[in-house]
């Protein structure tokens, strides 16, 4: 029991602080511009590698519903325990949205997802993106919990490269959780199908090429 705690305990404070500095990040840019893009991929590559470092041998630091379903499929992760997760993982990303709003109430959009290219576009890309992301994540572990010391670097480096040149065209988020939370708080829901979708998808096929080779 105190194991299950422990990786819940991991899940949600990684979680909640991804999408809150994230977030922040986007929501300071959209007010006065000061971050940059540039700055806004650096803060997500950087917040995802630390917290992976943080809480990786607690949970896995999965932080995303598509990783840990595809954590699943593969074998690597009980699917007794993916509906706890992700619940965890969109309560913490819902809480971290409210803290953005609150801190920030001058951000329409406080991080949320919203494409600038159409819909089935931003599909096939958020497709491709969480593929890439499983991929990386797949090939330098060997389970759920198991990160090794270069995997924080890794996935911290993917997630900042996608987001240099993918997030003007779909925010690259890549999690559904990321993108739920933000959308609920600020009422920019209307995309939200594409995050909750692609990514499952994306994870899904990582696992089944990378279970051929």
């Amino acid at each position: 029991m105190k194991i299950i705690r422990s990786a819940l305990y991991g899940e949600f404070l990684g979680t909640y602080a991804m999408v809150f500095c994230g977030t922040a990040a986007m929501a300071v840019n959209e007010i006065n511009g000061s971050i940059s893009h540039v700055g806004v991929a650096i803060t997500w590559g950087l917040i995802v590698m630390a917290m992976i470092y943080a809480f990786g041998e607690l949970s896995g630091a999965h932080f995303n519903p598509a990783v840990t379903v595809g954590f699943a499929l593969s074998g690597r992760f009980a699917w007794k325990n993916v509906p706890i997760y992700i619940t965890m993982q969109v309560i913490a990303a819902t809480l971290a949205s409210i803290t953005v709003k609150y801190l920030l109430p001058e951000s329409e959009f406080i991080g949320a997802s919203i494409p600038s290219i159409d819909a089935t576009r931003a599909f096939v890309l958020e497709t491709i993106l969480t593929f890439i992301l499983m991929i990386v994540i797949i090939h330098i572990s060997t389970g759920s919990k198991e990160i090794g010391p270069v995997a924080g670097l890794a996935v911290g480096s993917v997630i900042l490269l996608e987001a240099m040149f993918a997030g003007p065209l779909t925010n690259a988020s890549m999690n559904p959780a990321r993108s739920l939370g933000p959308a609920l708080v600020s009422g920019h829901v209307q995309p939200l199908w594409i995050y909750l979708t692609a990514p499952f998808l994306g994870a899904s096929l990582a696992v089944v090429i990378a279970k051929r080779f």
